[in-house]
């Protein structure tokens, strides 16, 4: 019996070490789940694998002793999960946050079932993937170059509206690319307005547009909604 709860206890203490390092990474970039939520993730996941490994004693069931099944508990984990991972995705503006969070949550609970499973080698290398894909990849994004994207809506007096080719070069002095484009005519035809994506290769692009569109001739409103990548 000694050795069964020193065995589960190694599992425990690794699951905990795995959730704190994941927690902490998330904790740091003030994601919505963060510490507490990754270790409870993962030493969940490592007990109910743990438990699905020993024989459980059951008065009356034949022989005395009865074994779950690890294949089930695991898909119940898994699944269960996903639903707590669904509870931190949210949407903000044009922009879907919190997808990354939500499958490290997942990821989290896969590491603890492994260490319930006493599988500590396999544990820590997937501790030591998603730390690598967390913090390093997070520069290598940054690094890596890219395209900045957002949904932008400009509205002009429409005896002053610009042509869609006279509004693409003045977005093109801003190294920003206008895509599917629309308009409409509100207010009784005394507004019009493009909605379009806009793309960009360089992320000051925006910032830098939108300094200039304050200069623009009959422009009287305007909206930048930066895309997530």
């Amino acid at each position: 019996m000694s050795q069964i709860l020193a065995l589960f206890a190694i599992d425990l203490g690794c699951a905990l070490g795995a959730g704190v390092l994941i927690g902490a990474e998330r904790s740091y970039n003030g994601r919505a789940a963060g510490l507490r939520t990754h270790v409870l993730v993962a030493l969940a996941a490592a007990a109910a694998m743990a438990i699905s490994t020993q024989p459980l004693f059951v008065a009356g069931f034949p022989g005395g002793t009865m074994r779950l099944d690890p294949t089930r508990i695991g898909q119940g984990v898994m699944a269960g999960v996903g639903f707590l991972g669904a509870g931190v995705i949210f949407k903000e503006g044009v922009s879907v946050q919190g997808l990354t969070t939500a499958a490290c949550i997942w990821a989290t609970a896969a590491t603890g079932m492994l260490f319930g499973l006493h599988m500590l080698l396999p544990g820590a290398l997937m501790t030591a993937a998603m730390l690598l894909t967390l913090v390093g990849m997070r520069w290598l994004e940054d690094v890596l170059p890219h395209k900045a994207y957002a949904l932008a809506t400009f509205t002009f007096r429409a005896s002053e509206a610009p042509t869609e080719a006279a509004l693409e070069d003045f977005l093109d002095r801003s190294q920003v690319r206008l895509q599917d484009a629309s308009y409409t005519l509100v207010q009784g035809g005394e507004l019009f307005q493009f909605r379009a994506i806009l793309a960009t290769r360089n992320e000051a692009g925006l910032p830098i547009l939108a300094e200039r569109l304050r200069e623009a001739p009959g422009l009287v409103a305007f909206d930048l909604s930066k895309l997530s990548r």
